[in-house]
Order: C-alpha cells, then sequence, then structure tokens
C-alpha cells in the first residue's frame, strides 16, 4: 500500500489563500477601475460582472511552507515542491515561491521543487515517486488530492488530516460518504478512514502501531481475496455483492485478522 496521504493545516496554518466575490459595490467597483487591464471591462454593467480576488499572506505562507520542510524532515522526504501558477497568478503564487526560496536556505538537505497546478497533473500520472511533500493553496491543494487518490486506489483509499497549532482532524479524503449511508449492510471502504487513524497514531508518536496497521492493510491487498465494491472498479449500489464485493465489516474484519 502507497502510504502517500494528504495533509492540509487548517486554523492559521490553512493553506493562504481567500477567495473574496466582488458584484456591485460602487467604491468597490472604481477602485478595480484604476488597474489598466480594467479598461477592456469598462462597458460592463457591475450587474454583470463577477470577480473574486484571491488574497495571499505573507506570514501564514511562511507557516505552511516551513511545515512542509518540516514535514519532510520528519519523514525523510528528499523535495518539497511549490505547486502554483505563477505565471498567470503573479503576485498570489509569487509571493510563495519567492517565501519558499527563503525558508529552503534553513533545509540544506531537501530540495526545493516548483511547478505549475496543470504541468503538475502530467508529472503526477508520470513519475509520481520522485515526489515527496507538495505546497499549494486550497483550490489547487484539493486538485492535487484527488489526483493522489486516484494513483492509490481511489478515495477508498485516501487519508488526509487538517493540522494546526493546537488541534488535528484526521479523516477520510471522500468525506461522510452521504450518498450509501442508507444502504445496509454498508459498502464503503474502510481504508480511507483506518489510513487517517494511522495518520492520527504518527502524530501522537505512535508509530509502531500506525506501522502494525498499514502492514495489516497491505497484507489483505496483496491478497486480493477481500475486496470492496471500488477495489473491483464496480459502481456503488446494493447490487455490488453479487459482483464479489464485501462489506465494509468484512473488510474491516479481514484486516483485524491480519494484526
Amino acid at each position: 500500500v502507497d502510504r502517500r496521504q494528504h495533509i492540509r493545516c487548517s486554523g492559521e496554518l490553512t493553506a493562504p489563500d481567500q477567495q473574496i466575490a466582488v458584484v456591485r459595490p460602487v467604491s468597490v467597483r472604481d477602485a478595480l477601475e484604476t488597474h489598466p487591464k480594467m479598461k477592456a471591462f469598462k462597458d460592463v454593467p457591475s450587474e454583470d460582472m463577477a470577480i473574486s480576488t484571491r488574497i495571499v499572506t505573507r506570514k501564514v505562507t511562511q507557516r505552511i511552507i516551513r511545515e512542509a520542510f518540516e514535514y519532510a524532515k520528519k519523514y525523510g522526504y528528499k523535495n518539497v515542491t511549490i505547486c502554483e501558477k505563477p505565471n498567470v497568478l503573479r503576485e498570489t503564487s509569487g509571493m510563495m515561491w519567492s517565501e519558499a526560496k527563503i525558508i529552503a536556505k534553513d533545509y540544506p538537505g531537501i530540495e526545493l521543487w516548483d511547478t505549475n497546478i496543470d504541468a503538475q497533473m502530467m508529472w503526477l500520472t508520470k513519475n509520481p515517486e520522485v515526489y515527496g511533500v507538495i505546497v499549494a493553496e486550497n483550490m489547487f491543494g484539493d486538485i492535487i488530492s484527488d489526483a493522489f487518490a486516484g494513483l492509490v486506489g481511489g478515495l477508498g483509499f485516501a487519508c488526509s488530516a487538517n493540522i494546526g497549532k493546537e488541534y488535528a482532524v484526521f479523516e477520510p479524503t471522500h468525506g461522510s460518504a452521504p450518498k450509501y449511508q442508507e444502504l445496509n449492510p454498508s459498502i464503503v471502504n474502510p481504508i480511507a478512514m483506518i489510513l487517517s487513524a494511522c495518520m492520527m497514531l504518527d502524530h501522537i508518536g505512535e508509530t509502531e502501531k500506525a506501522k502494525k496497521i498499514r502492514d495489516a492493510i497491505a497484507k489483505v491487498v496483496e491478497e486480493g481475496k477481500v475486496k470492496t465494491y471500488d477495489m473491483l472498479k464496480l459502481k456503488g449500489g446494493p447490487d455490488v455483492f453479487k459482483y464479489g464485493a464485501c462489506t465494509t465489516q468484512q473488510m474491516t474484519d479481514e484486516i483485524i485478522s491480519k494484526m
């Protein structure tokens, strides 16, 4: 089982962007029109215009990038990649890249890479094994996390964490899977939840226990005798059992048996 995982830092440590919708206030329109590029829209009524601004602060950018380097150092990753779009989002993505270059000087054993979000999707498909820790703002990070999920078997294997200064929350990337909540027995793959719990164990220093669980999952996957519907590449629904899919409980029991 590939141990790739998705970590989103929460609270003050969150990926440093906010999107703010701006539509009608006259004062806002007047301010925006001081920019030369707004001349192309001078004849567009405010009610027909929607604008989103992307705000990145230096303080939070520094914190999340430093956390990325610390994580790479702790777990032995050889590189940290800033995945943004600085050729288009020159100010916000540009700030992330410039701050990363400064922080990287404190971690001489870890390489700093940069990729554009669109190119990154290609590289993740072509050679995912070369990447260590990837840093991105919220929207780009959301895209990357789903791309990684596909590489490791789908959302049923994708664990994640929201880690802040005081608290941390660990959960599967797929969330609560509400579209299947009425099914009895459940068909949802529990591996993403279990791997999220392993991340929690790592976070609190119980690394041996986390390894024991991951090894058990690896044995189940390697044997291939017990598979949830997504592992069989079936469309979810109550009829998956007739095609050999196991229940959530059966997969959980099989993992426990390997421990």
